[in-house]
């Protein structure tokens, strides 16, 4: 296949690159090169918002819209495309309000959600927009992407303070559930919508079963074969402060996703693989969040 995949050189948008280059299939990629590019792809170098008529004269199998963030950043692909054949972008479980019956399902109303806010919004603007304009479009909402080429630091911080055999400060008691899902297995479930083509256009997508903070932390430590020793913090603390995940505790309904791929990555098989990408990527963290200097110099 003939596939665009926006950005290319980042965690998600780049383990897509990968893997579809890999499969065998023609990928073209859209960024400004100013990281290394995954090899095999064809470079569209230029900003989004200067596409101009690069795209005009190649008709692609799919678009895999992974990094686009809001409605004007979608305008500026839909507008310098010519032909293709199916649309899938990727969007957030940051649309569903916080105040919605949980587990959220696809067919609830969106709108703000306070601890999202902006970034909850502007995903749903593109979604709206995408819809008016692509009728046969796929949308999938993600919990939290992890594996490997993940930059953002939240394993990589579990996994420093496992190398360092550093106890782990947990927030409460650890009870709060959250839910995570592969990049491999995004790119698997991609793959079932290029195939099978399903009547359903807006997609859940995620592990079906969530963990605690506790298990998760505990599954980062045994990961690097270490295991985790916890210690609690109070909720006067705010948690953002030492902790890598919101306050936020959701759960999203997966059925759909199940019904078309029924099995994923099991999440301590994914982080041991996460891990063992990492300890020689330690620089593919960009923002390293001083979470451990914070707990030396105020919670010990």
């Amino acid at each position: 296949m003939r596939i665009l995949v926006t950005g290319g050189t980042t965690f998600v948008s780049r383990y897509v690159a990968q893997y579809f280059v890999k499969r065998g299939d023609e990928v073209f990629v859209i960024n400004r090169n100013t990281r290394e590019q995954v090899k095999g792809v064809h470079l569209i170098k230029c900003d989004r918002a200067d596409l101009g008529d690069k795209l005009k004269n190649v008709k692609f199998d799919a678009v895999l819209d992974i990094c686009t963030y809001n409605q004007e950043q979608l305008e500026y692909i839909l507008d310098a495309l010519n032909e293709f054949d199916d649309y899938i972008f990727i969007s957030s479980s940051a649309v569903y309000p916080e105040t919605n019956k949980q587990p959220f399902t696809e067919d609830q109303q969106c709108g703000n959600n306070s601890v999202w806010g902006e970034y909850g919004i502007n995903k749903l603007n593109a979604e709206r927009l995408l819809q008016s304009r692509v009728e046969n479009a796929y949308i999938l909402r993600p919990p939290y992407f992890y594996g490997i080429y993940e930059n953002l630091y939240r394993e990589a911080f579990a996994f420093d303070c496992a190398e360092e055999d550093r106890p782990f400060y947990i927030p409460s008691d650890g009870d709060m559930k959250m839910q995570f899902f592969n990049v491999k297995d995004l790119c698997r479930f991609i793959e079932v919508l290029l195939i099978k083509h399903p009547k359903d256009k807006i997609f859940n997508v995620g592990n079906k079963d969530s963990v605690s903070i506790k298990e998760w932390v505990s599954l980062c430590y045994k990961a690097v074969e270490k295991e985790a020793e916890f210690i609690s913090v109070d909720s006067s603390v705010n948690q953002r402060d030492y902790f890598p995940f919101y306050n936020y505790e959701y759960e999203l309904d997966v059925s759909k996703q199940e019904a078309l791929m029924n099995d994923t990555i099991p999440l301590f098989e994914g982080l041991k693989e996460e891990y063992e990408w990492y300890k020689n990527n330690k620089d593919s963290i960009y923002n390293r969040k001083p979470y451990i200097e914070f707990i030396d110099n105020n919670l010990k």
